[in-house]
């Protein structure tokens, strides 16, 4: 019984979504000092509230303020600590949250997100949308763009007629950054892949940050890693093409942005995480492939004893016992 609601705010949901209103943060991070100012945009439409929210790595979401959009009212009754530092003012089509002094303690992700009413058949339910947020870094040190690597690896998916896309960026500031991926046949138009395209995962260690994509092997595709990043818009930051029709997977082809500008004091060490972690990735592999044949071995051996069991059973049920003749005595 528990099925029947679930699927039924599955098949709600999604008109529901429709008719809210859309968030917009375009900005992926913020790079601040220590007094700085800093603004974050929000772009929205059809929005009767818009609420600000903040969220660190290690905590929950805080409601910092709410907007009444046709009248412009701020509205700060929700006890965040830092409540005085943020305002926010309309900017054309958005409502911006600032903060005219940076602390350290701000270093969160910010959220805006808006109160919608959506209509499904014949009621009308309010919805929460969030936009994607905005994550603000305090730091000192100035922005470095991520060294961007691509290889086609190797792996048991190769077996299934698939191969391994990986795109890894790394020692950049601040450390986040977006992957996408595109594809273009030979004389085609260029196509963004979605998660429906193949399977995509994110790795995300110490000093980079790994995007991998599985594609099929035969296909007349040329795939390219997009990496956004604040540093600098995806579209200038070098990418390499991979035909994965004529790479061996013998090979680890790479190519690099120049590491001149890149610090010389930061030590590289992604391409060797990465290697630790291919390594891990087919031990894996490689143990649950054994773990496979070690269970259809057992289990192949068990029917077998059970058949031959059950072959000897009828034998065993007319076989009679012999008893050696009694002496005779006569009297």
């Amino acid at each position: 019984m528990l099925l029947l609601p679930a699927a039924a705010l599955c098949c709600l949901c999604p008109a529901l979504v429709a008719m809210a209103a859309e968030m917009t943060q375009d900005q992926l991070s913020l790079t601040r000092r220590v007094d700085e100012q800093a603004s974050f945009s929000c772009g929205t439409d059809q929005c009767g509230w818009i609420i600000w929210f903040q969220k660190k790595d290690t905590g929950t979401f805080r409601t910092i303020l709410d907007i009444y959009v046709s009248g412009g009212n701020i509205y700060k009754n929700y006890n965040h600590p830092q409540k005085d530092d943020f305002t926010s003012q309309r900017q054309q089509n958005s409502w911006e949250l600032k903060i005219e002094k940076v602390k350290r303690s701000h270093a969160a992700t910010y959220y805006c997100a808006c109160w919608g009413s959506g209509t499904h058949i014949s009621f009308t339910v309010d919805v929460l949308i969030f936009g994607s947020g905005t994550k603000l870094f305090v730091d000192d040190r100035p922005l470095v763009t991520p060294v961007v690597s691509v290889y086609s690896a190797a792996s048991i998916a190769a077996l299934d007629g698939k191969s391994t896309l990986l795109c890894v960026a790394s020692n950049m500031v601040p450390p986040l950054v977006q992957f996408s991926w595109t594809r273009q046949r030979e004389g085609g138009p260029l196509e963004t892949l979605s998660s429906a395209d193949g399977e995509q995962l994110e790795l995300r260690g110490t000093g980079c940050t790994a995007a991998i994509m599985v594609v099929d092997q035969n296909a007349p595709y040329k795939y390219r890693c997009h990496v956004r990043h604040e540093g600098a818009p995806t579209t200038q930051i070098p990418t390499t093409q991979i035909p994965t029709t004529q790479i061996p997977t013998t090979q680890i082809p790479t190519t690099q942005i120049p590491t001149t500008q890149i610090p010389t004091t930061k030590a590289q060490t992604c391409p060797a995480a990465w290697a630790w972690s291919q390594r891990q990735v087919k031990l894996l592999c490689l143990l649950y492939t054994l773990l496979m044949v070690k269970s259809l071995v057992y289990c192949g051996g068990l029917a077998l004893i059970h058949i031959l069991r059950n072959r000897e059973r009828p034998a065993a049920a007319h076989q009679t016992t012999e008893f050696p003749a009694a002496a005779s005595t006569s009297h």
